[in-house]
């Protein structure tokens, strides 16, 4: 009977998991292109951080080809590393191009930038509708305000198309010097990472606010909003969520404002850049309509939007795996049936259950937050651990043994389990707080780009404080190693829990499954 009540609770969570979104606007409409997207062109391991990057002509025309179906305009953001060919192929594929032309502090290679972006808007003048000289520079502190309105007034004087800078909103408002540099003025409004995160359902009205404020501190000039989004993956900002059917409403909510207030949009972005998930996280490379590697598109027209779309296949698999928990409790319990045996099946249902239906959440977490050979194993690893922690969670239970110590697998040869499950389930143990810990002192001292790995962690948590409370480890004195351990848990998550704010979900629930650690790992006797 638990057994089935186990997996109807895990079938039942999945199916409204997987409820699509019902979204009043598609977010691609093939009755009607976006007006503009960001757009830029590197895949796999071509990064812009590289001088040796060179896009080929045959990868843009590729994409620009794509993007043609979907809109008519794309944005750029520099001149280097072959993205000085997108202008040529634009116009072969029907697509004007806001052209930028990237500036930092390196004055060589602002000069190179700039001296290609005006051979560009004079080659292309049927195709380059605007220039963006400079992108976030006053942001990123790389430039004056003063300077930057020369360079600007100094392009306008050698070109005919209009000429604009972009920057976060707030920067306009603090640098107002620059309304006589330019034609138009290019706002970015990002309101994942505001500094009070606004929630996707009043992204677009959060916009339009903002929009109408820079139009009122800057009379005369036309307002464009030359960045607006929101992620499809990663870590929660208080309220704000990434998610695809977040980024979906998002996208939707905006394009039809602009239609209906009549001003102009850019999206950010057209593809997911993957690259960015080296110095930003997972939130870095989630921007995209497009994914990354197959450039295939997020939200095709007329297919329901989901943030589980292979919820069926992600149901199934957890309910096989609660399956496999139970099957593990049931030939011990049989060679050593046990008095209370209602509540130790109690448990099992409780960790096989817990199991099931959040390792579909956690094998989508690693999916698309593992970057490069190190994240791979470290969140393959956790979910290997959270897997394995409910299954051997279930043996001990029925059998009657304690969670294994550090220094049962540890310690000298006295101290060491012969048991090969006790070791086993041990270094399950270890793997699972090591990594815990690892993720535990990011969130503390440089929590900006780091996911919560609340699944993964509560798997494998469940189980062991299951069998810390109805198998209680023999008197002993309370190890050294444990105690630390659950002495970290429980400071990071009470100043995690604060610092991130009671608003994100994401972090309360990994703050639990630290506390729970805490509270399993204090009880430890050795």
């Amino acid at each position: 009977m638990l057994l089935l009540i186990s997996l109807g609770a895990v079938a039942a969570v999945w199916w409204w998991l997987g409820i699509p979104a019902n979204l009043a606007y598609a977010p691609i409409d093939p009755n009607r292109k976006v007006q503009c997207i960001s757009y830029a062109p590197f895949r796999n391991n071509q990064t812009s951080l590289s001088s040796a990057t060179q896009v080929s002509r045959e990868q843009i025309a590729e994409d620009l080809a794509q993007l043609a179906k979907i809109t008519d305009c794309i944005r750029t953001y520099a001149t280097d590393l072959g993205l000085d060919q997108i202008p040529e192929l634009a116009a072969k594929a029907g697509l004007k191009v806001i052209q930028g032309i990237f500036l930092d502090r390196d004055r060589q290679k602002n000069s190179t930038q700039i001296s290609t972006g005006i051979r560009l808007a004079r080659k292309y003048p049927e195709t380059i509708i605007a220039l963006v000289v400079g992108n976030e520079v006053l942001l990123r502190k790389e430039m004056t305000a003063s300077d930057l309105a020369a360079t600007i007034r100094s392009i306008k004087a050698q070109v005919t198309v209009p000429v604009t800078y972009a920057d976060v909103w707030e920067f306009w408002l603090s640098n107002r010097e620059l309304y006589d540099a330019v034609d138009f003025v290019t706002i970015h409004i990002l309101p994942y990472w505001e500094n009070v995160p606004v929630r996707a359902e009043f992204a677009a009205a959060h916009a339009d606010t903002i929009r109408r404020q820079i139009a009122s501190v800057f009379p005369g000039k036309e307002i464009v909003i030359g960045e607006i989004g929101w992620p499809s993956e990663g870590r929660m900002r208080e309220s704000a969520l990434p998610s695809r059917i977040n980024q979906a409403r998002v996208v939707s909510e905006v394009l039809d404002l602009a239609r209906r207030e009549h001003f102009r949009v850019n999206l950010f972005e057209a593809y997911d850049e993957s690259w960015k998930r080296e110095i930003e996280g997972t939130i870095g490379g989630s921007w995209g309509l497009f994914d990354s590697e197959q450039r295939r598109l997020k939200y095709p027209p007329g297919v329901p939007i989901s943030n589980f779309p292979l919820w069926k296949l992600q149901m199934c698999s957890g309910m096989a795996l609660a399956i496999l928990v139970f099957a593990a409790a049931w030939p011990t319990l049989r060679r050593k049936p046990r008095e209370s045996g209602f509540v130790l099946w109690f448990a099992v249902g409780i960790s096989a259950t817990t199991a099931g239906i959040l390792f579909g959440v956690a094998a989508q977490k690693m999916f698309y937050e593992s970057y490069g050979a190190g994240g791979w194993l470290l969140w393959g690893s956790l979910l290997a651990a959270a897997t394995a922690s409910p299954v051997f969670g279930a043996n001990a239970l029925m059998s009657g043994r304690a969670s294994p110590s550090f220094l049962e697998l540890l310690g000298p040869k006295g101290y060491q389990t012969e048991s090969v499950l006790a070791t086993m389930h041990g270094l399950v143990l270890i793997v699972t707080c090591v990594i815990g810990t690892a993720t535990a002192v990011g969130l503390v001292f440089d929590p900006r780009f780091i996911d919560f790995p609340f699944a993964a962690l509560t798997m494998a948590a469940v189980p062991f404080a299951a069998t810390t409370l109805l198998n209680p480890p023999k008197k002993g004195i309370r190890p050294m190693a444990e105690s630390l351990f659950a002495g970290f848990f429980f400071v990071a998550a009470i100043y995690i829990g604060f610092n991130e704010g009671p608003a994100n979900w994401q972090s309360l629930w990994t703050c639990a499954a630290f506390m729970l650690l805490a509270v399993t790992l204090w009880r430890a006797r050795a």
